[in-house]
């Protein structure tokens, strides 16, 4: 009986594995509701598929529906009929080879992943994050990256919200206090990019140098950051299209910020999701801005969406190509140092990682994030070095012509190259892709062939002192040579390295935290400084340093928040608290303040770094525990384990 039933469930297996052999789905046509106070969705599907080799059932996934019901299109005479396992939906019939069949499901359930429900500023705010095999929690759809199939959503919703979705807006009906939004895809594409957004937006509209409408949403309140969050937005989106020489492949492309997003960007076909966190003014643009991400996601919507990778071995092909595109976009915008420099950093977390012993061979499915990204950014620049950049654009241009709307693996692209250069690349496939430990004396030594600017980082040392070393501080050297120096001497800061810039500056807050008297009045200058981590860093390090001026300090910043974990605003609350001589008649307002930002109508990361500060302070009072104990069940996983390894007493 046992082997009766591993024989079955291998034969489910191959089955699965093999279905886009037997049949091949064409369409998903889907009309939504969503009922926000349930968590709910209740949709109508039409399933359309073409019958290629003799089979009797076909499935699709579906994850935890609680209602599925189904009826068939009959465009030839049999009757088809479906079963519903909790998992998968079947459809079962005397199929014939050859045919078009369309079926109909009616369904309802509460999403346990990917689709995510929650409120901001008193409004709904729902959004999806399908990416893996995770869209089959709330629409029947494939969890085999390999089905491509064309989307069309039609979402119902309250009429006061914008409504985004994959592809065309064909139109908007309006209803009795909704309106009901048509979006169509003309091309296939995986099921796991398949996405959704509604909230209370603004759109800016822009467009591409060849035509493409490119939609750039924001909150309404946070209109005035609308310029520093998605600055170069068009020129990035023109320099992809002349540097792949392809066109855009999807008509239009939307990008829009969300609240508590789990990742820093999803590039869902047409509809980046990003973060909020990068919702940023003119000086949290210093610290941390869109521009590589925005980069990044845009590149995928070529690599990833248009040409897929066919398993996680070859994960790199979007990966490591959407991270050197992203490279090549701010080379673009920031020259020839800002990419090498890129590049040397990403050597030597690389080596470190395998210092550690914790590298891995690119083709290794279980690869870290640091992998598949950075050397497979590294394979491109190592390999456009050896080929040219003549042959490097023809290759790439070819291979996603080849596999355009459909799937490949690493030997299919390195195979391209080889057709076009004639060059055997088996020895570089073997050193820069197949083994585990990066090729990183390699790297370092075209790096150096390529950059004096790098050759220039690598000769400072001063890790030991060094009177050589101060007059790199006084000289024309690069930014980051200064930053290395203070970081190895911070007391060989003077006067006047304070005349640097804001990334020199904001090294001195880092590292300089012993302030010598004579420097306490330029020290002090950093208080006002274009950069939310140097007015964090400086207004702890002059607190401690000099106690009778405390106040002043204080005072000097009571009004600035600071980046999206309101940072200089969290320290500033803790300081005060522990300045006795400094509006102690408020304590107890500024502590109720503090505790607030625990509260989940707040970003994940700012709940963390507060959990942090009461945590330090010995001071979670009943609200703070109660939310500690709410973060326990979000759905962002990096708070879920912060809360599930606190303690508070």
């Amino acid at each position: 009986m046992r082997i009766l039933v591993v024989l079955f469930v291998f034969m489910s297996l191959l089955l699965e594995a093999q279905q886009t052999e037997y049949v091949d789905f064409k369409q998903i046509s889907a009309d939504l509701e969503f009922v926000p106070d349930s968590a709910k969705v209740k949709g109508q599907v039409a399933i359309s598929f073409k019958i290629l080799q003799t089979v009797d059932s076909v499935s699709i996934d579906a994850k935890n529906f609680e209602v599925c019901n189904g009826d068939a299109t009959k465009w030839i005479n049999y009757d088809l009929k479906h079963s519903y396992d909790g998992q998968k939906i079947w459809i079962k019939g005397k199929f014939v080879p050859g045919e078009m069949y369309t079926y109909n499901l009616h369904y309802e359930t509460v999403p346990k992943k990917a689709l995510y429900f929650l409120t901001k500023n008193g409004n709904y705010h729902i959004w999806t994050q399908g990416q893996g095999k995770y869209t089959s929690n709330w629409l029947p759809s494939f969890d085999d990256v390999n089905e491509k199939v064309v989307f069309d959503l039609q979402i119902q919703f309250d009429k006061d919200y914008k409504v985004l979705a994959n592809g065309q807006l064909d139109k908007i009906d309006e209803l009795e206090g909704l309106k009901a939004w048509h979006y169509s895809m003309k091309k296939p594409m995986s099921s796991y990019l398949v996405a959704l957004v509604i909230g209370k937006y603004e759109v800016d509209l822009k467009k591409s140098d060849l035509g493409t409408l490119i939609e750039l949403y924001y909150y309404p309140e946070k209109q005035e950051e609308l310029e520093t969050t998605y600055r170069y937005s068009k020129g990035i989106f023109d320099f992809m299209e002349q540097e792949l020489e392809y066109e855009y492949p999807w008509l239009v492309y939307r990008q829009v910020p969300v609240h508590d997003f789990l990742y820093a960007g999803m590039e869902n076909t047409s509809l980046t999701i990003f973060s909020d966190a990068f919702v940023v003014d003119s000086i949290g643009y210093n610290d941390a801005n869109y521009i590589n991400v925005n980069a990044h996601e845009l590149a995928h919507q070529w690599f990833g969406d248009l040409v897929t990778a066919k398993s996680g071995e070859h994960h790199w092909l979007q990966e490591g190509f959407a991270t050197y595109y992203a490279l090549l976009a701010e080379r673009e915008l920031f020259g020839d140092d800002h990419y090498h420099f890129q590049l040397y950093q990403s050597a030597q977390e690389l080596g470190r990682q395998d210092d550690a012993g914790n590298g891995t061979s690119l083709l290794n499915p279980k690869s870290s994030s640091l992998t598949f990204y950075q050397r497979g950014a590294w394979v491109l620049h190592a390999l456009r070095t050896q080929i040219g950049n003549a042959a490097f654009r023809r290759a790439v241009n070819t291979y996603l012509k080849t596999y355009e709307f459909s799937s490949a693996e690493t030997d299919d692209f390195l195979s391209i190259v080889e057709a076009q250069t004639e060059e055997d690349l088996s020895e570089f496939k073997e050193m820069w892709i197949v083994q585990r430990r990066f090729p990183f004396e390699a790297a370092i030594a075209l790096l150096r062939k390529q950059s004096e600017y790098i050759n220039e980082y690598i000769m400072i040392d001063c890790s030991a002192n060094s009177s050589k070393c101060a007059d790199y501080l006084k000289y024309g050297v690069s930014d980051e040579a200064k930053i290395k120096v203070i970081s190895q001497q911070p007391g060989l800061v003077t006067k006047t390295t304070f005349k640097n810039g804001y990334k020199v500056r904001r090294a001195i807050a880092q590292y300089v935290t012993t302030i010598p008297k004579g420097l306490k009045s330029d020290y002090e200058t950093l208080l006002k400084d274009p950069s939310y981590q140097t007015v964090e860093s400086a207004l702890y390090n002059l607190w401690v340093n000099f106690p009778a001026d405390r106040s002043k300090y204080l005072s000097l910043t009571k009004s600035i928040e600071g980046n999206h974990k309101k940072n200089v605003r969290l320290l500033w609350l803790i300081l005060n608290l522990n300045t006795p001589e400094y509006q102690s008649d408020q304590n107890q307002e500024l502590y109720n303040e503090l505790v607030s930002y625990t509260n989940p109508m707040y970003n994940a990361d700012l709940r963390m770094d507060t959990f942090q500060y009461l945590e330090l302070l010995k001071a979670c009072n009943d609200a703070c525990k109660i939310n500690l104990e709410q973060a326990k069940s979000h759905h962002n996983w990096r708070l879920v384990k912060f809360a599930k390894e606190t303690r508070m007493e």
